[in-house]
């Protein structure tokens, strides 16, 4: 099963940016479909953006400010997150499902996840 490890969380001031990475340890990352999810305190995990080969996909909360793309060859999927704001701050989890099913936005549908890295962003 692949292990993912994130890294790149911190804390920013509103308006900032931060780089997520996600890094695979096994090489059947290129057959899977890759998603970043958030969770803060006291909510539900939420559906933040997925990417396969030539999909991508994004919460509209988002859209226009993140952008998530790949590295096949360095088993790494990337979170780009520009004009960050408060309720931006959340644990950024990366999560990894089967190329063969379709790219979702349910957390149920992904069976592999990383420990997550935390994100905050002061006003």
């Amino acid at each position: 099963q692949v292990q993912l490890v994130e890294s790149g969380g911190g804390v920013v001031q509103a308006g900032g940016s931060l780089r997520l990475s996600c890094t695979a340890s096994e090489r059947t990352f290129s057959n899977s479909h890759m998603a970043w999810f958030r969770q803060a305190p006291g909510k539900e995990r939420e559906f933040v953006a997925a990417i396969g080969w030539s999909m991508k996909y994004y919460a509209n909360s988002v859209k226009d400010r993140f952008t998530i793309s790949r590295d096949n060859a360095k088993n790494t999927v990337y979170l780009q997150m520009t004009n960050l704001k408060p309720e931006d701050t959340a644990v950024y989890y990366c999560a990894a499902k089967s190329s063969l099913e379709r790219i979702t936005d349910t957390d149920k549908d992904y069976n592999n996840w990383g420990q997550g890295t935390q994100v905050t962003v002061s006003s």
